[in-house]
């Protein structure tokens, strides 16, 4: 009878360990939602706030495979005073969504998979209602988004995703903050922000003229600009000259999609001049003086118009 007892207690508590051995596998084989690791992280209370105030709680409850670029407390409150908010309360709803989509892609994408480029968030601007805003990740030295935002803790994996913690709120992208962060762009702002040139900064930063389609040249489309003119540098780029040149590479008033391109298409600058786009054997400009250069790259969308890049610099 002592040994059926020993025996039999034996069988329970050997049960009793399997049940919660494989309770512990559930808990592990299935994470919780986005929203809530969100919830349980304490560093994460007013993304959560923010998130319940926007009415996204839903959106990151449900199945899918998103990837969300997670604010820290801190970083919600450099955001608020930046932008002179007492609280989040302060915070229109509609755009406190939209900033917040601005931080989601809609796959899911594990830290090793992430690489330098541009890649849509599932947030919108005032220049397109139907093209998400564009995101441009530099892993050039560490991970760092739009040229604003580190990365500081990676792969936090839910049912429904991945989390990776940042150390700024990513606010709604313009030209100017697209331009900055591509490394590929940065002859073009030296050029735009030469001290001798009208406020292009502010001017693309803006909505007066909105939205602007910018035809952006590369690094390597001035360096090719300066051999071609005989130039030494940028600064040698006589003033009014470079500030045509500049003017010609943008259309105000419209936000130009690669789909909304067509052949033989006659485009007129905030420059005042024109050129002819072709569609031919890939995207190409003919400029005023009948030079060609090639579309590279299409459709990087901002909250106040899009950028397309180009290899050789316009000439008006």
């Amino acid at each position: 009878m002592k040994k059926l007892f020993k025996l039999s207690a034996f069988v329970l508590l050997f049960s009793f360990l399997f049940v919660s051995c494989d309770e512990s596998r559930d808990d592990v084989e299935t994470p919780n939602t986005i929203y809530e690791l969100a919830s349980m992280d304490a560093d994460l209370s007013n993304l959560k706030a923010a998130i319940d105030k926007a009415g996204l709680a839903s959106t990151l409850r449900a199945s899918g495979s998103f990837t969300v670029f997670a604010p820290s407390n801190a970083a919600f409150t450099q955001f608020l005073a930046d932008n002179g908010f007492a609280n989040l309360n302060d915070v229109p709803n509609a755009a406190l969504k939209e900033i917040l989509l601005n931080h989601v892609l809609s796959n899911k994408v594990m830290a090793a998979q992430v690489t330098t480029g541009y890649v849509s968030t599932l947030a919108k601007g005032n220049a397109s209602s139907s093209k998400n805003l564009s995101m441009f990740i530099n892993t050039a030295s560490g991970v760092k988004i739009n040229g604003i935002s580190t990365v500081t803790k990676t792969d936090i994996t839910a049912s429904n995703g991945v989390i990776h913690k940042v150390d700024k709120v990513i606010g709604l992208p313009t030209v100017v903050t697209h331009a900055l962060a591509n490394p590929n762009f940065s002859s073009l702002v030296s050029a735009l922000t030469r001290n001798d040139m009208p406020d292009f900064a502010g001017i693309l930063s803006g909505t007066t003229n909105s939205p602007f389609t910018v035809f952006a040249p590369t690094n390597a489309a001035f360096s090719s600009l300066l051999t071609e003119l005989n130039l030494p540098n940028l600064a040698a780029v006589p003033a009014a000259t470079l500030e045509n040149v500049l003017k010609y590479h943008v259309v105000a008033g419209a936000n130009v999609l690669s789909t909304d391109i067509t052949n033989n298409m006659n485009v007129t600058t905030f420059q005042g001049g024109t050129f002819k786009i072709t569609t031919t054997g890939g995207v190409k400009i003919t400029d005023a003086n009948n030079r060609v250069s090639n579309v590279i790259a299409t459709d990087v969308q901002c909250s106040n118009g899009v950028i397309h890049a180009i290899d050789k610099v316009l000439l008006p």
